[in-house]
């Protein structure tokens, strides 16, 4: 049965190892408990719905193009992957056609989308040979860094990419673009030779650091996020027109849809109205309608705006910038659903049963006018009895029942029981020139629930739909938490006196039983952490293998088209599947087409959190550089071999305490317990603890922050020594400055 996951990588599911062996049904109860007792072993691991031997790649990998061997062979390796779990990075043997076609010849530097196979030993170092299926980015050869002008004329670019640091570039006294020093710059590399720097041509000055619009530029310049459409893309953009009701579009104009957003929204791509359902049958119910703008009357497969938006996967919010996916002319003009403006938009209406189950849904594709346009906070004040002019006319005939249709919705909600950790968001306000204010918890409102509740329920019924057209979607899909991580989080609890079932199927009702448990205690945020660690990432997937999180078996992201592909892919397949016009999903695009389209919209989606998270931190090290030697309050917020990180309160900004730096004792890492523990006397700093911290170092344009602990730890005792994997080691000398962050 292993030889044969192992042959069958990525294809292996209980049906096809059944069907395999002559399984018949009444043998199957024992074959899902052999592979059951094969998972707690180690010896295979369950992906999505298909059994793998572990520390195995997929048969459609993303990865990065990194060298080429002794033989002149292309070498890869995939763009994620768990060193911990799986030990040494696999090697991918790229495979070069002959004759290439356009978007198959690799090279070094690229990222490209391979289907990949396992080699025997036999075949050399690498463990995979792989074909590429698409080229998605291409190796960049230019370099964003700061310049610095040398006495003599010309200059010297210092890379802020971590991952070239080191690497100057020598920029003549003719390649300048008369930069100033310190100035922030986008610079060609020129030449590469074998002694001496490399040399480079300055192409674009980004402008002085201390503008907070240079810090976000670092990051989409550095992730090489696409900022700049073409002429091509903006051409279709202009030349579009508003829909009509041509081509069997319904008039819903007089249906008072509403749209809320947050306060400072530039486009307003959804909009709901809900009614009492007047039907005896579903007595106490509710009709329930989403309409959310018709992107895909303006964006047509294989156009430039298509191209464009593909490309781009999403759109990406900085806090002075978004780039987004769709020119303006289209996301804050013909698909903003502005009030009293006709609108193009496909609409689900959704029948609710008192209980908040939904009983049916159809699919519309419809010209709206939006009755009004509110915020979150105002919203909430006319249903708290503080309205304004906006809302006192609409709060009974529209406000109203939206809230008790939510209220239904919530019931059931509750009933199914996803994932409810405690995660608060933090916003960065800018000042009038740019730069960092403050840093604030946005306050959570019912009317977030509202909508949040809505969309899913959209989302859903989109997934129902289009399974029963038999259309091939991209799903946005969650898998359960791995056995290892589930296995790591059981540990840590029992170090708590706290226990986690074993051999039971894995639900999000039962995380959610261990975050009622440690509420409001000390080790909530602990414990907090650790479950939200415990969890998969999710992503896109043209196979189905439901969202763990929410709790649901068929979930796709219908909501959003004007900022993610995914939802126009869905919106073009409701189209195709329900017969509703133009711009379907071209009808050669089959699973295996979306299944590529999947991996480049979650690759993009990655990008983009990175980005996001990055610019964060860099805002707020630019802001607290000239506060050093200050103390702040903090939350150790990961435990490392290296060191702890800190969360301060104030800014949510995360900084790093070398080991080598805490206390006077001789700390180790113990894994299991998330924690940094003296040898000698016991003392304790562990995940989640609160501390005060004095920032020592701040690097604005690395984003780094060092602090030096101030706080005594817990009191413990002393503990055996951990296991080698789980010591912390001697530092190095230059331990105590800022380490890099790791890639991913």
């Amino acid at each position: 049965m292993l030889a044969f996951i192992k042959d069958h990588a990525g294809k292996a599911g209980t049906r096809e190892i059944a069907r395999a062996f002559g399984l018949k049904n009444a043998d199957r109860v024992q074959l899902k408990r052999v592979l059951r007792d094969l998972a707690d072993e180690g010896a295979v691991e369950k992906r999505r719905k298909t059994l793998h031997k572990p520390g195995t790649l997929p048969s459609v990998t993303l990865a990065d193009i990194i060298e080429r061997d002794r033989d002149g062979e292309i070498i890869a390796v995939p763009t994620e992957w768990d060193e911990e779990a799986h030990g040494e990075v696999p090697r991918i043997r790229v495979l070069t056609p002959r004759k290439a076609k356009p978007g198959e010849a690799a090279g070094i530097g690229d990222r490209a989308l391979l289907r990949v196979e396992r080699l025997s030993e036999r075949d050399g170092s690498a463990g995979y040979s792989g074909r590429v299926i698409k080229v998605l980015d291409r190796a960049k050869k230019r370099m964003i860094g700061i310049f610095r002008v040398l006495p003599g004329g010309g200059g010297r670019l210092i890379p802020v990419d971590k991952k070239s640091l080191g690497r100057e570039l020598a920029i003549a006294p003719n390649a300048t673009m008369e930069a100033q020093d310190g100035e922030l710059v986008a610079a060609d590399v020129a030449k590469e030779g074998r002694f001496g720097l490399p040399t480079g041509k300055i192409k674009e000055r980004l402008g002085s650091l201390k503008g907070e619009r240079a810090v976000s530029l670092i990051a989409i310049h550095a992730h090489g996020i696409p900022h700049v459409f073409s002429r091509d893309a903006l051409a279709e953009a202009e030349a579009a027109r508003p829909a009509g009701l041509s081509g069997g579009r319904e008039d819903w104009r007089k249906l008072p849809l509403v749209t809320i957003d947050p306060a400072d929204a530039k486009d307003h791509d959804d909009a709901v109205f809900a009614q009492a359902d007047s039907d005896p049958a579903n007595r106490g119910g509710h009709i329930v309608t989403v309409a959310i703008a018709d992107v895909a009357h303006y964006v047509r497969p294989g156009s430039a705006l298509d191209r464009e938006a593909l490309d781009r996967g999403n759109s990406v919010y900085f806090p002075d910038r978004v780039v987004p996916m769709l020119p303006e002319r289209i996301s804050n003009d013909l698909c903003s659903l502005k009030p009293n403006a006709d609108r193009a938009a496909l609409a689900v209406r959704m029948v609710i049963a008192a209980d908040g189950r939904k009983r049916s849904h159809s699919f519309h594709r419809i010209l709206m006018r939006s009755a009004a346009k509110l915020h979150y906070a105002q919203a909430q004040d006319a249903i708290d009895g503080n309205t304004d002019d906006t809302t006192a006319p609409i709060k009974d005939s529209i406000l109203d029942p939206l809230y008790a249709a939510y209220r239904a919705v919530k019931k059931s909600r509750d009933t199914r029981g996803p994932l409810d950790l405690d995660l608060p968001e933090r916003k960065i306000l800018l000042k009038a020139d740019g730069t960092l204010d403050r840093v604030i918890i946005p306050q959570r409102l019912d009317a977030h629930r509202l909508i949040e509740e809505f969309m899913i329920l959209a989302n859903v019924a989109a997934a129902e739909a289009l399974e029963r057209a038999t259309m091939p979607l991209i799903y946005r899909v969650h898998d359960e938490p791995s056995l290892e991580k589930v296995e790591a989080l059981r540990d840590l609890l029992r170090t708590l006196d706290m226990s986690f079932p074993k051999g039971t199927v894995l639900r999000p009702s039962l995380f959610n039983t261990v975050l009622q448990q440690v509420r409001n205690t000390d080790t909530e945020i602990l414990v907090n952490e650790v479950v939200l660690r415990s969890q998969a990432q999710a992503e896109y997937s043209a196979e189905n293998y439901g969202h763990f999180g929410l709790a649901l078996r068929r979930y796709a992201h219908f909501t959003s088209p004007i900022r993610r592909y995914a939802d126009l892919i869905v919106h073009r397949a409701l189209i195709r599947g329900l017969k509703l016009g133009d711009g379907a999903l071209p009808d050669d695009a089959d699973a295996k087409f979306l299944n590529e389209i999947s991996a480049r919209i979650s690759a993009s989606e990655r990008r983009a959190m990175a980005a996001e998270r990055e610019t964060t931190d860099r805002l707020i090290a630019h802001h607290l550089a000239d506060r050093i030697g200050a103390t702040f309050a903090g939350r150790i917020g990961g435990v490392t071999r290296a060191g702890l990180f800190v969360k301060l309160d104030e800014t949510g900004a995360d900084g790093f305490i070398p080991a080598r730096t805490i206390g006077d004792d001789y700390f180790q890492y113990h894994e299991d317990r998330h924690a940094m523990i003296g040898r000698s006397t016991g003392e304790t700093y562990r995940l989640g603890d609160t501390v005060t911290v004095r920032l020592v170092e701040a690097i604005p344009v690395a984003g780094a922050l060092r602090f030096e602990l101030l706080s005594e730890g817990r009191a413990g005792k002393r503990l055996p020594a951990p296991s080698r994997s789980s010591r912390s080691r001697p530092a190095p000398r230059r331990e105590d400055r800022l380490p890099r962050k790791r890639r991913g």
